[in-house]
């Protein structure tokens, strides 16, 4: 096995070819569902750089392996980004993969191709410095993630695609180890009334009047949710109202409005959607209470319906995994590394929430840049995180053998 300078050394060594690479596709735009030429451009560079296999699978990700050993790990980057709205408060174009003062500016620079650059260039120093023994290494660059998070996940292992013992997401968390994060779910309450012309309102019943009690039933619930101390509180906010009405000169016959509810440790789909209830009945409302589904076409046109529920998950902290993600960083880096969570909602709700394969999260970047205007994530941290990668199958081999 080689020595960890070497691995940081071979990083160092790749650092032009790996930051190009992460310019060129921060600099094609990549929507959820309009990924293709993006994930086309990453199979380039995996074929370029000695991957043994590329394919793209039904619902569009673009899947890399490495290695041909019996044990099976996975690194994960979404590729997908949000749009930018407000080109007008950016310093650098979101889509040149500008360097300025040492950071990689862009959108979905740091949120998240800087961690799919990293990991297609730890594949390489991984198969030249002769870091497979035993394993093979799928680098996953999926896709609808920041519409339906962990949609992408969900296909792959429920479909088979691919059967890991572990999965790293590369997720930004500033050269942290993140062993979990808050669960979410969508919620949709709505309440019927009956709708008559605007002039005679005592003829009808206003829908909008009949919820807004149940909009002030949502803040104070928000007050008595459960918290916990590593992965924080629970939540809910109200993030969008609409109603339903024949005109602008008419009573709504029906109002709705969705919130989005962070799930901390021990809270679920059922006792989230029972607290709702009891709230809106404590206030005299009436509602229907349910969750939403995508339903969303991929590049590739495959529509798979998910649920918009995504589990709470926390990778225990003695779990194997964890130790070896430690000792790699470690060695890779020379220094111990901060042991976290994410604030945000990663593919790890299908990873492990609902498959339950073992997830932690290393990514460069912070999670405070992602969806911001001057999205930007440090050079450094990106080389750091690909040394740290190419160290870490090794690592899982030799402690779990």
């Amino acid at each position: 096995m080689t020595t960890p300078s070497a691995v940081l050394a071979a990083a160092r060594r790749h650092e032009d070819r790996l930051i190009g690479f992460l310019r060129d596709i921060v600099a094609i735009p990549s929507l959820s569902g309009q990924e293709e030429a993006v994930v086309k451009r990453i199979a380039q560079e995996m074929h370029a750089v000695g991957f043994d296999e590329v394919r793209f699978d039904p619902l569009g990700n673009v899947l890399g392996r490495i290695g041909d050993g019996p044990r099976v790990m996975a690194f994960d980057a979404h590729i997908d980004t949000v749009d930018v709205k407000d080109r007008d408060n950016w310093v650098c174009d979101p889509f040149k993969g500008q360097i300025k003062d040492g950071q990689v500016y862009g959108r979905g620079a740091v949120d998240q191709k800087a961690g799919m650059a990293a990991m297609v260039y730890a594949a390489a120093i991984m198969k030249e410095q002769g870091l497979l023994d035993g394993v093979q290494v799928w680098m996953v660059g999926s896709v609808m993630e920041e519409d339906c998070d962990g949609l992408c996940w969900h296909y792959i292992l429920q479909e088979k695609q691919l059967a890991p013992e572990f999965v790293v997401s590369t997720e930004p968390t500033n050269l942290r180890l993140n062993r979990g994060h808050r669960g979410r779910m969508e919620i949709r309450v709505r309440v019927t009334g009956r709708s008559c012309h605007g002039s005679m309102p005592h003829l009808g019943v206003n829908a909008i009047y009949r919820i807004a009690p149940a909009i002030a039933a949502i803040e104070q619930l928000n007050e008595r949710l459960a918290d916990d101390p590593f992965l924080g509180k629970g939540t809910c906010t109200i993030s969008w109202i609409g109603c339903k009405t024949p005109s602008l000169c008419a009573v709504p016959d029906e109002a709705e409005f969705h919130i989005d509810r962070r799930l901390t440790r021990r809270e679920t789909r059922e006792s989230a959607l029972q607290e709702v209830e009891l709230a809106l009945a404590a206030a005299g409302v009436e509602a229907e209470v349910f969750t939403l589904t995508y339903r969303e076409p991929g590049w590739t046109g495959l529509v798979y319906p998910m649920d918009k529920y995504y589990p709470t998950w926390l990778l225990d902290e003695d779990h194997p995994v964890l130790g070896a993600a430690v000792d790699a960083f470690t060695q890779a880096l020379g220094r111990e590394p901060e042991i976290a969570s994410w604030n945000f909602s990663t593919n790890g709700v299908s990873i492990m929430g609902l498959h339950h394969v073992p997830c932690i999260g290393l990514g460069p970047g912070p999670e405070e840049q992602a969806h911001r205007a001057n999205e930007h994530c440090p050079v450094e941290h990106v080389v750091e995180a690909c040394a740290a990668y190419a160290a870490l199958p090794g690592v899982w081999v030799s402690r779990s053998s």
